[in-house]
């Protein structure tokens, strides 16, 4: 037998052996370079489910395994034996014959038809089916089952509650509101490419798998497997796993993983990869009127992204997998266990604490913290930011409070609760200075509200998602400081702060903002780059600077492929044909503009745009009024029903206008500059219609109302020429016709 030190030397040898062996494997791998993972193949969720069974075992069942799949006994789970649901006086059956599952309902044509259900959408608390059309369109029908009370509703639109939606109307069941290719499929369904071809109408969407599967979230497979299969001790040290490292310490690879569907967002670019940023690929919306309450609470169906990050749990690395389980979906404990986790029971599970009788439902911890709120009828969605309840602020806003969602009594009012919790807190709130009162001036364009931006924007606490809201809301303020503020958030940290600061770099562009502008041409950002060349799209090549003429060449491939996206709506033809009409490509632009008003008949814009081209280039007049006079009945459609929409009336005065409609001009503009006084392109419309009324009427009062108008104007802006020096010509006038006197008034 060999001696100890020979046993020693023999193991020594081997371990060495063993370390060059591992060396060896390392350096092999190594060559695997880290653009192999950017171009992985899909691999299938039964590749996955070999290494990772347990894993696979909780995804079964879960919403994402079922959030589309085809129709069949298994998977529908409504009644379909001869049942009838009528809503609106519509008539829907619903049916078998052959094995397959039928609907007889009105189609676009108001007549009925039958229909074959080709798929299942979701699973819970409701579920939804779609029919699919000869060109590849997917349509969901309203008509939806309730799972757990077992009963067809209606799910109807969240502005159109109470009446029937006919045929033609984008929001009935065959309109493109309800197009699954284009409105839910890309978070319903693994890596799926719409494919629309604007030639022939028609869709011929893909995806790797029918559901939300492995590598929806893990992104596509194949070197991670590659890596697995192949024999080494040791993951390769440049591809780690061969997958993004969704546990990693940047707490943003998991969430914007996350963001790619629980956003209220718009897509981009396609060939989503986890792992990379969430807006190379899609931008998440602002805390927008209509979208979020002015405190940021949630109001229209957001999802859960743009209110997580306003949270202080999010400040504080608080992650998605936290509290749900990645694969189940399911919460990791029940009730005020999950919150307990990282907060004190001793401390905050008491009714010191929430004054709640201990198991009732105000001594939920999501009952305050986690208001919810319903969609889709029946769909019942917690509030993501985690705030702390603020009746003040709906005594002083009117906003939502999840003391009164519950205290419902005549006598519970928002007072009522402001004071009961003042009696239990103090006077102090924890998340104070609040930024609500900042938004909702600013979404009015009170005076106050530009300091009140300012201060919210110095606040380092301030969310970077209510940074560039404030932004965002600055271009109601065209002052100097509101300008230099904007001009500074170019270059803030946060892409969502750098995007917003340029497209709210409004007005004329003089040379320094091009070339401030022309630096976000190479920003690492897709989304900033596409707002940058949106913005810089009419300006001569050669005012920009030498050194970012390639990056805008670059840019502008990336954002007609972008705007390509959505060819099936309106709103891409329509950026297109602004494009194309300030490169001078006329043709193309007309031919954008006659698709838009095919797709989409009935929405406001592209009739208006054609209108001015074919003016330019000497069309029949009959036929430019034909059009102008179709889009302001658009128009007027719109200013009725969001009356409060300052932007739509300017769009209808600025028409009205046009036509020559000089009463009903100045009667919409004025509306605008109600609803908006601090709005200085608003007034300065109106201004300009009231100096021609003037000049065509030669009456004293309009004379004097626009006047009036510039002097606004000039309080508002003193540094702007403009205004300045058609108010001097305006008083010159008044000298000349009613004397000092006159122009003094």
């Amino acid at each position: 037998m060999p001696s100890s030190v020979a046993r020693f030397r023999l193991l020594f040898t081997g371990l060495a052996a063993l370390a060059a062996g591992a060396a060896l494997a390392w350096d092999w791998f190594s060559v695997v370079p880290p653009e192999a993972v950017a171009n992985a193949r899909y691999v299938g969720r039964q590749t996955c489910a070999e290494c990772h069974q347990p894993e696979h075992a909780l995804w079964l069942g879960s919403d994402h395994d079922r959030a589309m799949e085809l129709a069949s006994e298994k998977t529908v789970l409504a009644d379909f034996n001869d049942t009838s649901f009528t809503y609106q006086g519509v008539t829907t059956r619903f049916f078998r014959e052959g094995g397959k599952f039928m609907v007889n309902t009105e189609g676009a044509d108001g007549q009925h038809h039958d229909y074959v259900v080709k798929y299942t959408f979701g699973v819970r608390p409701l579920q939804q089916y779609m029919i699919e059309f000869p060109d590849g369109r997917v349509q969901v029908l309203r008509e939806s089952w309730d799972v757990e009370n077992k009963r067809w509703f209606y799910v109807t639109p969240p502005d159109v509650t109470d009446e029937r939606i006919e045929p033609g109307d984008p929001l009935h069941w065959t309109g493109i509101a309800q197009n699954w290719n284009t409105t839910c499929a890309d978070c319903h369904s693994t890596n799926l490419h719409k494919n629309y071809d604007p030639v022939t109408d028609t869709y011929h969407t893909t995806f790797e798998e029918i559901d939300v599967s492995c590598e929806e979230c893990h992104g596509p497979g194949s070197v991670h497997v590659d890596l697995a299969r192949s024999w080494s001790p040791f993951w390769d040290r440049r591809t780690g796993y061969g997958l993004p490292p969704l546990k990693s310490k940047n707490l943003d690879v998991q969430l914007e993983t996350c963001a790619k569907c629980h956003s209220r967002r718009y897509q981009v670019h396609e060939d989503f990869r986890p792992g990379r940023p969430l807006l190379d690929y899609y931008e998440p919306a602002l805390l927008a009127a209509g979208l979020y309450e002015v405190d940021g609470q949630i109001r229209d169906e957001v999802y859960e992204y743009g209110s997580f990050v306003q949270s202080k749990m999010y400040a504080n690395r608080v992650r998605c997998s936290d509290c749900h389980d990645p694969h189940s979906l399911k919460l990791k404990f029940a009730g005020n266990a999950l919150c307990t986790q990282c907060h004190v029971p001793a401390k905050y599970d008491t009714p010191g604490h929430h004054h709640h009788p201990i198991d009732s439902a105000g001594a939920q911890c999501v009952e305050c913290h986690m208001p919810s709120r319903l969609y889709m009828v029946i769909d019942e969605r917690r509030d993501h930011s985690f705030r702390v309840p603020r009746p003040d602020l709906s005594v002083a806003l009117g906003t939502p409070n999840a003391c009164n969602d519950c205290h419902t009594r005549g006598d519970e009012t928002f007072q009522w609760a402001a004071d009961a919790v003042r009696r239990w807190y103090g006077d102090r709130r924890p998340d104070d200075p609040h930024w609500a009162p900042a938004i909702e001036a600013g979404r009015a364009a009170k005076p106050e509200g530009e300091k009140l931006l300012f201060d919210a924007l110095a606040r380092a606490n301030t969310p970077s998602i209510v940074r560039a809201t404030a932004i965002d809301l600055l271009t109601n303020y065209p002052t100097d400081a509101s300008a230099a503020a904007r001009r500074e958030a170019l270059d803030d940290a946060d892409p969502l702060v750098r995007v917003t600061a340029v497209r709210a770099l409004a007005g004329e562009l003089d040379p320094s903002r091009i070339a401030e502008l022309a630096g976000k041409l190479s920003d690492p950002i897709r989304a900033v780059r596409l707002a940058a060349v949106a913005r810089l799209a009419h300006v001569p090549i050669s005012y920009l600077p030498d050194n970012q003429r390639t990056a805008f060449e670059r840019a502008m491939i990336e954002f007609r492929a972008s705007q390509a996206l959505s060819l099936d709506h309106a709103g891409g033809h329509l950026t297109l044909a602004t494009l194309d009409r300030q490169h001078g490509r006329i043709a193309q632009a007309v031919e954008h503009l006659q698709a838009a008003i095919k797709l989409e008949p009935y929405m406001a814009g592209p009739r208006s745009e054609l209108a001015s081209i074919l003016q330019e280039q000497g069309g029949k007049p009959a036929e430019i009024r034909r059009l102008r006079e179709e889009e302001a009945e658009l128009i007027e459609r719109d200013a009725s029903l969001a009356p409060e929409n300052a932007h739509i009336w300017y769009q209808l005065g600025l028409l009205r206008f046009l036509l020559g409609e000089y009463d009903q001009a100045e009667e919409a503009l004025a509306a605008a500059c109600k609803i908006a006084p601090q709005n200085y392109e608003y007034l300065m419309a109106l201004a300009l219609l009231q100096e021609r009324r003037f000049e065509l009427s030669g009456e004293e009062a309009q004379l004097n109302a626009a006047v009036a108008s510039l002097k606004k104007l000039h309080e508002l802006q003193p540094a702007d020429p403009r205004a300045k020096q058609i108010l001097e010509r305006l008083l010159e006038t008044q000298r000349a016709k009613y004397g000092d006197a006159g122009a003094r008034e």
